[in-house]
């Protein structure tokens, strides 16, 4: 029986395959030939998906084919509950994290030193431009959403039965896997590692999508946007009544010929621009909440093909 299970999703990874899965299979070898891969082509457009059923695999995998693209993080939540292993880990296909970090990972899982063990980048070989913009996204994932994850943010983890089985529990859509993992607790550790550079292909995680999982980030996990409208409300309110109180004295003593004017005025424009931000946000999570009430699953698949080792 396979005591690991490494969950690695596919999209967009043609030109990995071959370079991927030599580097599985030194990982296999290293961890003595215990490991399972569940491959998860999540509607991967290329030819990803019949590449790894033609490859040549020493070691036992699953591929797994949604219907269509859910995302990563509904990819690894399928790999993750198609593995077998005591410990599961997951990696991306592009092979910036290294591999060793997983046998680092399994190694700490099987001392029992921890629950889950999560990838803390120190450094990263990305263009200046893409390196900024993703400081800037983990920073300010940091300050608001969750403040125990490491700056560099978390791109690859590891963990026991308890906390795969705590994870697939939860069964909320428009969420974060990584907050995800934070919230359920456990003991954690994490293992620093340099994020090397991409050597084929371009990747998928592009702004739009980082900020629509910055977007569920936040109204998954943090009361913020309330707490800022709240506060706005609160200042407008203050403000509102320091112009009444301006206008008043203008108007008693003869600076303002039409009385009301500027109030209105005023007033009217804070009220209404304070009603469409305060519509926007509760519209955001009204939103989520009908989408968990659908009940819809959180991805389909396809078929699933398991390969035994060759």
């Amino acid at each position: 029986m396979t005591t690991r299970s490494l969950v690695v999703p596919i999209y967009r990874n043609a030109e990995n395959i071959p370079t991927l899965i030599a580097a599985l299979e030194t990982l296999w070898r290293d961890l003595d030939q215990d490991l399972e891969v569940v491959f998860v082509v999540d509607g991967s457009p290329d030819e990803s998906g019949r590449l790894l059923l033609e490859a040549e695999c020493r070691f036992p995998c699953k591929v797994v084919f949604h219907s269509r693209n859910f995302g990563a993080f509904a990819a690894i939540r399928t790999g993750m509950e198609k593995a077998s292993g005591e410990y599961v880990a997951a990696m991306a296909a592009d092979l910036q994290e290294p591999p060793e970090l997983v046998l680092q990972f399994f190694t700490i899982l099987g001392a029992d030193e921890a629950d889950v063990v999560f990838g803390e980048r120190m450094a990263r070989s990305d263009p200046p431009v893409r390196k900024f913009l993703s400081n800037v996204f983990w920073g300010f994932y940091r300050r608001f959403v969750i403040p125990a994850i490491p700056k560099g943010g978390v791109d690859i983890f590891g963990c026991n039965r308890k906390v795969v089985d705590s994870i697939l529990s939860i069964e909320e859509r428009n969420s974060s896997l990584v907050a995800q993992l934070f919230w359920v607790g456990y003991r954690r550790r994490f293992v620093s590692y340099a994020r090397r550079a991409r050597e084929h292909g371009t990747s998928a995680w592009n702004l739009s999508r980082r900020f629509r999982y910055m977007m569920d980030s936040i109204f998954s996990f943090s009361d913020l946007p309330i707490l800022v409208v709240l506060w706005l409300g609160a200042l407008g309110t203050i403000f509102s009544i320091l112009v009444g109180v301006v206008t008043v004295v203008s108007w008693a003593l003869g600076y303002v010929r039409e009385p009301g004017y500027t109030t209105l005025v005023v007033l009217m424009a804070l009220f209404a621009s304070l009603g469409f931000l305060v519509q926007g946000i509760l519209g955001c999570y009204l939103w989520r909440a009908l989408e968990n009430t659908k009940r819809r699953p959180l991805r389909i698949i396809s078929h699933i093909v398991e390969r035994p080792a060759s």
